[in-house]
C-alpha cells in the first residue's frame, strides 16, 4: 500500500512540472531559469503569480471532487453516485451565477460564491433525496432521479442567463470548468476549505465503511444511519462547492476517480479516502496540463492566439469515453 502511495505522488509530481512548463508565454527553458533565480520581471510573475497558482488550485479541486464522489458512493450505496449526477454540482453552479447575477457575488469576492455555490448544493442534493423518496438505496431509480434534478437545474442556469446576458462569460466558466486566471486568492480560500472537510470525511471512514455495507449491518453496529449519512452528504456538498467556486464543474471527475481509488487502494476508506483525493489531484492535473499543451499546439497550427481549451471540457470527454469502455466491456456491472 505504501508503494501504491509512493508511485501516485510521484506522478501527482510530474503532472504538476509538466503543467508549470505547459502553458503560453514562457518555455520550458525559461521557467528553468526562473526556478534557478533568473529571468526577468515577466517571466517570474507569469510563473510565481499565474503558473503556480493555477496548479496549486487544479491539484486541490481535484483532490475535493474525487473525495466528495466517494463519500456520496458509499453513503448512497451508489456506484452511480458523484457530484456531477446527484445534483450537487448543477445546483452549486446554479448557485453561484445566480448569486453573481444578483452583484452578490463575483471573482472579486470568492467568500460569497463559495458560500453561494454550497447553498445550491445543498438545495441540488435536498431535491435529489426528497424525489427518490423510498427508492434511494436502488442504483438505478437514484440515477435517473440524479438526471431529472440535474436538467431542471441546468434549466434554471439558463433562465438566469437569459435574465442577466452579461453574465455569458462567469456562466460558460462554470459550466464548463477551467483553472485559467486562477490566482493566490483563489488557492488562500480553497486550501483552508478543501483541508477542513477533507478531514471531516477521512473522520467519517469508519461509518461510510459501514454504510457501505447496508443500513442493517450499521445499526447492528450501533450506528445511526440517518446521522452518518446526512454528516456525510454535508461533506460531499461542501468538498463539491468549494471546488465548483474554484475551478467551475469538471466532469466526470468525482464519478470515476473513486472507482479507480477502490480499485487501486481497497475498500476501507481510510486508506482509499487518501487515494482518491491524491488520484484526483493527478486526473485534474494532468488534464489540465493536457489542456494547455494541446492549447498551445492548436494556437500553433491555426494561428489563433486566443484559443484556450478548458480542462473541462478535456475531462468530460475523455471521461464519457472511458466510462463507455468501461459499460462495453463490462456490461454486467451497475455502472
Amino acid at each position: 500500500m505504501t508503494r501504491r502511495f509512493t508511485a501516485l505522488a510521484a506522478l501527482a509530481a510530474v503532472c504538476a512540472c509538466v503543467e508549470l512548463v505547459a502553458g503560453r508565454g514562457m518555455s520550458p527553458g525559461a521557467v528553468w531559469d526562473v526556478l534557478n533565480g533568473g529571468g526577468d520581471a515577466t517571466e517570474r510573475h507569469i510563473l510565481f503569480r499565474l503558473r503556480l497558482p493555477r496548479l496549486l488550485v487544479a491539484l486541490c479541486a481535484g483532490a475535493c471532487l474525487a473525495v466528495a464522489g466517494l463519500v456520496l458512493q458509499s453513503a448512497l450505496r451508489n456506484p452511480l453516485a458523484g457530484p456531477e449526477v446527484t445534483g450537487v454540482t448543477p445546483g452549486a453552479v446554479l448557485g453561484a451565477v445566480t448569486a453573481t447575477a444578483l452583484g452578490l457575488a463575483g471573482w472579486d469576492s470568492p467568500l460569497a460564491v463559495v458560500l453561494a455555490a454550497c447553498a445550491g448544493g445543498c438545495a441540488g442534493a435536498a431535491l435529489l433525496w426528497l424525489l427518490a423518496g423510498r427508492g434511494r438505496g436502488d442504483p438505478a431509480q437514484t440515477a435517473v432521479h440524479g438526471v431529472l434534478v440535474s436538467a431542471v437545474l441546468g434549466g434554471l442556469t439558463a433562465m438566469v442567463l437569459l435574465v442577466e446576458p452579461g453574465e455569458l462569460g462567469s456562466v460558460v466558466q462554470w459550466l464548463v470548468g477551467t483553472t485559467e486566471g486562477r490566482v493566490w486568492e483563489h488557492w488562500h480560500l480553497l486550501w483552508p476549505w478543501a483541508l477542513l472537510w477533507g478531514t471531516a470525511a477521512w473522520l467519517l471512514a469508519g461509518p461510510l465503511t459501514l454504510l457501505r455495507c447496508g443500513d442493517d449491518i450499521a445499526l447492528a453496529a450501533g450506528l445511526s444511519a440517518r446521522r452518518a449519512r446526512t454528516l456525510a452528504l454535508l461533506c460531499a456538498v461542501a468538498l463539491t462547492a468549494g471546488a465548483v467556486a474554484a475551478v467551475g464543474a469538471l466532469g466526470f471527475v468525482g464519478l470515476l476517480v473513486p472507482h479507480l481509488a477502490v480499485a487501486v487502494f481497497g475498500a476501507d476508506l481510510r486508506r482509499s479516502l487518501p487515494g482518491a483525493a491524491l488520484a484526483g489531484a493527478v486526473v485534474v492535473c494532468g488534464a489540465d496540463a493536457a489542456a494547455q499543451s494541446s492549447s498551445r499546439l492548436l494556437a500553433a497550427v491555426l494561428d489563433s492566439d486566443r484559443l484556450t481549451l478548458p480542462v473541462g471540457a478535456l475531462t468530460a470527454g475523455l471521461g464519457a469515453a472511458l466510462l463507455l469502455v468501461v459499460v462495453r466491456r463490462a456490461p454486467d456491472r451497475t455502472f
